[in-house]
């Protein structure tokens, strides 16, 4: 039963991220580390894995409306890489209780935030 919610939430997952441009390892840590009781780290490590084939299809399918800037992307990405080995450095040394209320942390502001700019009064288009 388990697995079936943790699959249902990853696609919930997809769909966020596909619709609103979220990360959806928003969505994937938690499942994992909930219902199918993953450490943080393992939660961690695999959501990055999913968001390959998750990204791919959303560049794919937003490229075909004119919508990807790939030059930013590539950049990002590029320069990224060492955030990304930094991180999990980081990862496997702190306490995972840290990680855990990390992650919280930045779900609840990033939650504030897009509250707050859904908020807001629309402005008129560039």
């Amino acid at each position: 039963m388990s697995e079936v919610l943790a699959i249902l939430l990853s696609a919930a997952g997809g769909f966020a991220g596909g619709l609103l441009g979220i990360g959806g390892g928003i969505l994937f840590v938690p499942a994992l580390t909930v219902f199918l009781d993953y450490g943080q780290v393992e939660a961690e490590a695999t959501s990055l894995l999913m968001i390959i084939p998750v990204a791919l299809v959303g560049v794919w399918r937003q490229q075909r409306y004119g919508n990807v800037r790939f030059r930013d992307g590539a950049v990002i990405g590029i320069t990224s890489l060492l955030g990304v080995g930094v991180g999990v450095i980081v990862a496997n040394e702190v306490p995972v209780r840290a990680l855990e209320l990390g992650f919280a942390a930045l779900a609840l502001v990033i939650a504030f935030s897009l509250a707050k700019r859904a908020l807001r009064t629309p402005t008129p288009a560039r």
